[in-house]
């Protein structure tokens, strides 16, 4: 059994994607847009001129894959109650992550050394997800 983390981007997703794979070397294993789908969409499930927008993403992060969608394209993406944890393998690394996540978006707790680990802090990124890096001591 396996947990994987399905993320809403509401209109943004093909931004996000390109953001993940310039910040952390996301890779996109695949892709579909809401115009290749084998069977339309249900009448008032998009808005109208979203046929460029992904249905449907699976991107990996690491051994880590998640999934992605422009969702029904409101525009209003929420990520609330929850934050990705990424792990670094040293405090330079955890560095750059934290930097590159944070550009445009809000330190949440900078990056310092904690009783728990030689580098943690927290970043929500242009796009609202909450990103937690930590290198483990």
């Amino acid at each position: 059994m396996q947990v994987q983390p399905y993320l809403f981007f509401e209109g943004r997703c093909e931004e996000a994607l390109n953001f993940y794979r310039s910040a952390l070397g996301a890779e996109v294993t695949a892709m579909m847009r809401f115009k290749e789908s084998p069977e339309p969409m249900p009448a008032g499930m998009c808005p109208p001129g979203s046929d460029e927008k992904i249905m449907h993403a699976n991107f990996r992060i690491g051994e880590t894959t998640l999934m992605a969608s422009d969702g029904r394209a409101t525009g209003r993406a929420e990520f609330k109650g929850f934050s990705l944890s990424l792990s670094a393998p040293n405090d330079a690394e955890a560095q750059r992550l934290f930097t590159a996540l944070g550009e445009g978006g809000q330190v949440q707790m900078p990056l310092a050394k904690t009783f728990y680990a030689s580098s943690f802090g927290m970043v929500a990124d242009r796009f609202g997800v909450s990103w937690m890096i930590i290198v483990m001591p």
